[in-house]
């Protein structure tokens, strides 16, 4: 069994200093405090090592630090650090050339470069409302799309980020996201649960709350995130393509979390055959370097000059970090994170076969949620178990985070090996039999 100590002295040290100057607003899962990292390991202040299952949430794609990765930051950095967006610079327009190439759509893109993911979509709320003229929306329950106003107004995966931020932006209605798991309405014959919370949309929302020709879009993520890594059923994407085609509203995704070759495809839709109008991006779009952009076909980002713009976003070294990242995605770790996935969840689920806690195991690649519950007929959701096990792996040297009611999600670096995968697991199933014990 391997143990390592509580935080040493140097991380007790440095957490008393945070405690003093940083706000306390930062959600800290537990006492980690990094000094450097390699690829799928990292180490603490006091020489601990780890295995990182949680990237950065999903961030550090191509691993931590990777050398490709480094020395396009160098190289830059030695050019110039900064030219503001009222200019031009080759890695910008670059990396548009490159999100052209990958869009999953067939019409030319154009992007709007950013400094995050809730930037990204506080950029799709804005070019969708001026492309369409239309001012509401409609986003689902269970979702996390950042914290500003914008973002957050659509964000509804726990009560606590709305507390205290009343009134918050206008014109946002909630739809069920269809969770297969924990279904909240019943299916028609011949319906899979996707398509039923569809229909309830059209049926329900477009009829009797929102007029659909005062809908601009529906924002959606399209593999939950925070909400508990779920993975929606094969026809909701499908369906609600159907319906926004039938009433000229644009289907917005939000792939902050899920693309960039997360589940071993470029953008999660890929996996479910259908075009969306925009998309946004951000975490794993340049191993750490802060970026993000919100990718749209060119007949929809039709907005006049000086109508949105910023002073960072597009910044040249997170751009050439950007360039650097896709690259090797795409020549080494899109294959990767599709083969190193399946074998994961192979794995997870016959450790669920071991474990009565585990009420399901999902995902597609690299972004993978292990759910834990109290009983497995009620579903209930097993919040303190879950915390315990994430603490216990801790303590063994292993890094995960928890998201919604009681899920361990499962987001490493996509260069990550069978034979990480195997000791990260290990670990991680000796903290599910300490937590399990009475």
């Amino acid at each position: 069994m391997t143990q390592f100590n509580k935080p040493g002295p140097k991380a007790r040290s440095m957490i008393e200093r945070d405690h003093a100057v940083i706000s306390p607003s930062y959600p800290r899962s537990y006492p980690f405090v990094m000094d450097h990292g390699k690829g799928t390991e990292v180490w603490d202040v006091d020489g601990n090592r780890y295995l990182d299952f949680m990237g950065g949430i999903a961030v550090v794609s191509t691993g931590h630090s990777h050398p490709k990765v480094v020395k396009a930051i160098q190289e830059q950095a030695e050019k110039f650090i900064h030219i503001s967006s009222d200019f031009y610079h080759e890695n910008w327009v670059r990396l548009g050339e490159k999100f052209n190439e990958i869009a999953p759509f067939k019409e030319d893109a154009l992007s709007f470069m950013t400094n995050s993911g809730t930037e990204s979509v506080e950029t799709a709320i804005k070019l969708a409302r001026y492309h369409t003229g239309r001012t509401n929306f409609i986003g689902f329950t269970g979702a996390f799309h950042g914290r500003t106003m914008g973002a957050v107004t659509f964000t509804a995966s726990k009560a606590k980020y709305h507390g205290g931020f009343y009134p918050l932006m206008n014109g946002v209605t909630h739809a069920p996201f269809p969770n297969p798991y924990r279904p909240v309405m019943d299916r028609r014959p011949g319906e899979d649960y996707g398509e039923a919370v569809v229909r309830y949309i059209e049926e329900e929302i477009l009829t009797q709350i929102l007029p659909p020709d005062d809908v601009a879009g529906i924002l959606v993520e399209t593999i939950q995130g925070e909400g508990g890594y779920i993975v929606p059923p094969d026809g909701f994407y499908p369906a609600l393509r159907r319906l926004c085609d039938k009433h000229d509203i644009l289907m917005i995704l939000d792939e902050v979390q899920s693309g960039m070759g997360r589940t071993g495809k470029w953008w999660a839709i890929e996996h479910f055959g259908v075009e969306p109008d925009m998309i946004t991006a951000a975490k794993g779009i340049a191993s750490g370097m802060p970026l993000g952009a919100c990718i749209a076909r060119k007949s929809v980002m039709d907005w006049e000059v000086g109508t949105h713009g910023n002073t960072y976003g597009g910044n040249p070294i997170s751009c050439a970090a950007s360039l650097a990242t896709i690259d090797l995605i795409e020549k080494e770790y899109l294959k990767n994170a599709e083969t190193v996935g399946e074998y994961t969840l192979d794995a997870l689920e016959e450790i669920q076969a071991r474990h009565p806690s585990i009420g399901d195991v999902r995902g597609k690649g690299l972004m993978i949620g292990v759910e834990f519950v109290i009983d497995r007929e009620t579903k209930e959701p097993a919040k303190e178990l879950t915390d315990r096990i994430a603490n216990l792996a801790f303590e063994r040297g292993l890094l995960l985070l928890s998201c919604g009611r009681s899920v361990i999600r499962i987001a490493p670096p996509l260069s990550i090996s069978k034979s990480e995968v195997d000791d990260g697991l290990r670990i991680l199933e000796e903290a599910i039999t300490l937590a399990e014990k009475p």
